[in-house]
């Protein structure tokens, strides 16, 4: 059930795709969380504090700590409220309270590796949720849960490979509600049957009034066509010679007065 995916500490990797978003899983683990006690932090970089929390009840979101990167993620207002470590300056910073367990939502950890070295983020990732330390920050008392959403067609499969290796996570079959809670089906994900929204593939090469392919006699014949354009050496001598009892042609040419036969000056009847 829901609780059991939410018990797994380390690293939730909720990959979505075009076909199927994330956002919606994303913001209803962070309501379960905020719901059972703990202190969640977001760190949103991808939409506005405002489309985030929108949906969630009062009671939600006064339990959530938003971190933004959105409205300025590199700073350029210099009104001091960027992380002076950056967004992975932010997540290391989450980890220093006293709270017993810890969510913190990624939204998204694509962003982060279009701006940010991939052996980097993973090496954060590991400390936080591993529950270890970095100089300076006291080890997080309680268990570390990080829900990363990940836009799997914008990267190769090198980070996603990464990404995976540090994630624990547990295949679920649910649905979304509109109001982020999820409703949980009983059976392992294959035996749910997914109703397709996919139209049958129809071969396009059914029903022509052409061959797209020829027979070997077809092809022999279209090798021995000579097209009207092709001049073979016979037709060439064909052309320049005339056959018996055709007589050569000559063409008599007389200028009159207002040709312009200066050799040097061929265009001066353009007045140019």
């Amino acid at each position: 059930m829901l609780e059991s995916l939410l018990a797994i500490g380390g690293l939730v990797l909720l990959r979505d795709s075009v076909e199927w978003e994330g956002r919606s899983l994303l913001k209803a683990l962070v309501k379960k969380s905020a719901l059972s006690g703990e202190q969640v932090h977001v760190l949103g970089c991808e939409v506005s504090e405002e489309e985030f929390r929108e949906g969630f009840e009062s009671d939600v979101n006064s339990r959530l700590i938003y971190h933004d990167l959105f409205r300025d993620p590199l700073n350029w207002s210099k009104t001091g409220e960027a992380h002076p470590g950056g967004p992975l300056g932010a997540l290391r910073a989450m980890c220093r309270t006293d709270s017993c367990s810890i969510t913190i939502a990624v939204d998204s950890l694509s962003w982060l590796l279009l701006h940010l070295p991939c052996t980097e983020l993973c090496q954060t990732l590991h400390v936080l949720s591993h529950g270890n330390s970095y100089p300076g920050v006291n080890p997080p008392v309680g268990q570390v849960r990080v829900l990363g959403l990940l836009h799997e067609e914008l990267h190769g499969q090198g980070p996603l490979g990464a990404l995976s290796s540090l994630a624990q996570t547990e295949t679920q079959w649910f649905s979304i509600l509109p109001d982020f809670n999820l409703d949980l089906q009983e059976g392992p994900l294959e035996s749910q049957q997914q109703p397709s929204s996919h139209v049958p593939l129809v071969d396009p090469t059914t029903h022509l009034t052409f061959n797209l392919h020829l027979s070997k006699k077809e092809r022999e014949a279209k090798d021995n066509l000579t097209l009207p354009f092709q001049f073979s050496s016979e037709k060439q001598q064909a052309l320049l010679r005339p056959g018996p009892g055709q007589s050569s042609s000559h063409i008599f040419y007389e200028p009159d007065v207002y040709d312009d036969l200066d050799q040097e000056d061929p265009d001066e009847d353009l007045d140019i």
